[in-house]
């Protein structure tokens, strides 16, 4: 192997005349070398002999299987041995496959940004900040609604994430933009849906969210599992958030905090001028997006005025929100009514109201008014009685006895006394 220096000296030996054996003895090597580069005319980089490889001729089998296994070169190479019969490292398929890996990262990062048209789509999420009150540090969680096409935004500070703070703030987000968009995008909260399959992207939406969404007249549309960049919009809304509306402030009470967001929704993020848009949000909203929000419907909010259909179960109750309430015992396996207003929760039959209570704000409790039980056989049991109305809420099944009847019914029957 000659340098590119000594085949320049030969080349410029033979210009003067030189011989390729008086070269070789000048520059110290063999005359077929000699004889060889003066042949060349020029020096060229060696190459080595191509030697077969194992998994020549698979390039397209390798690609389709690694892209199948999402990048599992270790899959690819078990199934080489099983298909193929090729018996190779793992490090040999891995640099076989090193250019494709790099394309799957680079589409895996590619985002091509998805515009809605005007009234189309409502991104929400929850977003976390301590934020003094009271000159204490206090975990505030921040309700953060974003209309896809005019980027308006609508924000909410709550004590915590439960499933009637998301109803409560989607519901404030409606009034403030004064209509209701086709769907409302949101991430996979326990609260919201039930479950989310990768795969098939099969989803499974909470039966009070699919009630809400009804009630209000929209899509309920989840983002892909993992991938919060499917609302980026709300994503990048709730760090505009935290990072500009409450950083560094303090407030007296929680009321407090709840007018400055009001405020700064009004006078800073209305009015700025959006980034990707390059206009203010306000602007665009009116332009381009108010009128294209379905109206507000007339029936109310969904947590003050619900109409829900319920069968009476043996124990004399129906049930919802995980709490049950009593209603005549004679409507035993018939479907009623439930009208739930505000604290008030009202069972009718046939068109005739027959009961009425107070809601309970707890979880998995029994209100049961004792005269629902009138003339049941052993309608007795542990009972705690409100000093304040006729109602009692009871621990355990009501009644305890098994007879749900007056004798005298039973006695008819039988044709006989007991």
């Amino acid at each position: 192997m000659k340098e590119p220096d000594d085949v320049s000296a030969m080349l410029r030996l033979k210009s003067l005349g030189w011989g390729a054996r008086r070269i070789a003895t000048e520059l110290g090597c063999s005359r077929t070398t000699a004889r060889r580069w003066l042949k060349e005319g020029a020096w060229r980089r060696p190459t080595s002999p191509a030697r077969p490889k194992a998994l020549d001729g698979l390039e397209v089998w390798l690609e389709e299987r690694f892209r199948r296994h999402a990048g599992n070169a270790d899959v690819v190479r078990q199934e080489l041995v099983a298909e193929k019969g090729i018996e190779v490292s793992l490090r040999t398929v891995e640099r076989a496959v090193a250019h494709l890996r790099q394309e799957l990262r680079a589409e895996a990062r590619a985002t091509v940004r998805f515009e809605t048209r005007p009234g189309q789509q409502l991104q929400i999420d929850f977003g976390q900040r301590r934020v003094e009150i009271g000159g204490a540090p206090r975990l505030v969680s921040f309700f953060v609604a974003t209309l896809g096409h005019s980027r308006r935004i609508h924000v909410r500070a709550f004590a915590g994430e439960r499933q009637e703070h998301w109803f409560e703030g989607m519901e404030s987000a409606f009034a403030a933009f004064g209509g209701v968009p086709e769907e409302v995008l949101l991430d996979n909260a326990r609260a919201l849906i039930l479950s989310h399959d990768v795969a098939s992207r099969e989803v499974v939406v909470n039966p009070k969210l699919h009630a809400f969404a009804r009630h209000w007249g929209f899509q309920v549309k989840a983002c892909a599992p993992y991938r919060p960049r499917t609302k980026g919009k709300d994503e990048r809304g709730v760090g505009y958030v935290k990072g500009n509306a409450v950083a560094g402030r303090t407030f007296e009470s929680f009321a407090a905090l709840e007018a400055h967001l009001e405020q700064w929704t009004r006078e800073i993020a209305d009015q700025r001028v959006h980034g990707t848009t390059g206009e203010a949000p306000m602007l665009r909203f009116a332009r381009d997006e108010a009128g294209k929000l379905k109206p507000l419907p007339r029936c109310g909010p969904f947590l003050a005025m619900r109409d829900l259909s319920r069968r009476v179960g043996s124990d004399c109750a129906v049930e919802f929100d995980t709490n049950s309430y009593s209603v005549p015992w004679r409507l035993i396996g018939e479907r009623v009514r439930v009208l739930v207003a505000g604290e008030t929760v009202r069972v009718t039959h046939a068109g005739v109201e027959v009961a009425c209570h107070r809601r309970s704000g707890g979880r998995r409790g029994r209100i049961v008014d004792d005269a629902h039980f009138a003339g049941v056989a052993g309608a007795v049991g542990r009972v705690i009685r409100r000093p304040d109305e006729g109602v009692t809420d009871v621990e355990g099944p009501i009644p305890e006895a098994t007879l749900l009847r007056p004798l005298a019914e039973y006695e008819a029957v039988a044709g006989g006394a007991w």
